[in-house]
């Protein structure tokens, strides 16, 4: 198991290696750049231009360009953003909790619903519960996530006035809690993101461990339904659903930036479309290389649980 891990923690270390590089290729195809983006108005001054690109270095070959970036990264060092006048690292440090209480409270939420619910389904299959189950999911998971938000803000903000149509908007992640009523949307937003996806996916993993040997075999010695549903079937059909996980990251931390943006949340997706929007290079390969880290460990953990929750697997060296 230890030199499995490490395999794949040196695996982890190349991709997000890779994501670098490619992130920082593509932000230099961009036309402008971020010296005109800097000087604005100004830019029509060819002397101010070329002085600015050689303080920042811009002059120099791209390979040069990436690895000076890449040595002042690995020393803890994001760059500083022009736009918000601060360190690419101090505006993480803002914006990444209140992210990621966001995404993982609407993951944890989704988890929590699909698991269950994904069980009844195979449970019933075909009857009442299961087509409307399989009805929702369908919509949901055919549903673009801003249309989603922009429903939910109709009817429960500007019809209901249950809930506001702005996350909790203090600087500090623990307006989350304090403000929560304002976060409501938002997180049901997102959970309905990956609610479809899972429960589909719980589903059909209950529905393959109901005709799988091992039941039978319980069933014949006499064992409840519900012992060899919630002892037996329900750790196995988890194992799916536990890599589901770790590969739904990228797509979650994307349904973020569109749900952050949407209730004006303050968080790192609103801060990345922000960046987009002003050509803020440092603090745009500052969030890729965060989602590029949070995408592996988030992998990483998968395989571990899968291990966990299947005993079948061993991990031995190849």
């Amino acid at each position: 198991m230890t030199g499995y891990l490490i395999r794949r923690f040196l695996q982890a270390l190349v991709v997000v290696w890779l994501v670098t590089v490619i992130t920082f290729i593509l932000l230099k195809a961009l036309p402008g750049g971020p010296v005109r983006a800097m000087l604005g108005t100004r830019a029509s001054n060819a002397a101010l231009v070329a002085a600015l690109t050689k303080q920042l270095g811009l002059d120099k070959p791209v390979w040069q360009q990436y690895w000076n970036w890449l040595d002042a990264l690995l020393h803890g060092n994001l760059g500083f953003s022009y736009y918000f006048n601060q360190t690419v690292a101090s505006l993480l440090a803002q914006r990444l909790l209140k992210t990621v209480l966001l995404v993982g409270l609407s993951t944890l939420l989704a988890l929590v619903i699909a698991v269950p619910y994904g069980i009844m389904q195979a449970v019933r299959r075909n009857k009442l519960a299961d087509h409307v189950g399989t009805a929702f999911s369908f919509l949901f998971y055919g549903m673009p996530v801003y249309l989603t938000g922009i429903i939910l803000i109709n009817v429960f903000s500007l019809e209901l006035h249950m809930f506001p149509s702005e996350g909790a908007q203090s600087s500090g992640a623990a307006s989350f809690f304090t403000d929560f009523k304002a976060m409501v949307l938002p997180v049901v937003t997102l959970t309905l993101l990956t609610l479809a996806l899972f429960t589909r996916y719980m589903r059909s993993s209950t529905l393959d461990q109901l005709t799988q040997d091992y039941v039978r075999t319980a069933r014949a010695k006499g064992a409840g339904e519900s012992r060899i549903l919630y002892r037996h079937i329900l750790r196995n059909a988890l194992i799916p659903i536990a890599t589901l996980i770790g590969l739904s990251l990228p797509a979650i931390f994307s349904g973020a930036l569109i749900t952050e943006y949407l209730f004006n949340y303050p968080g790192m997706g609103l801060l990345f479309y922000q960046s987009a929007e002003v050509e803020d290079y440092s603090t745009l390969l500052g969030i890729a290389v965060i989602v590029a880290l949070a995408t592996v460990v988030g992998s990483l953990v998968a395989d571990v649980l899968y291990a966990v929750l299947d005993p079948r697997v061993r991990y031995v060296r190849e």
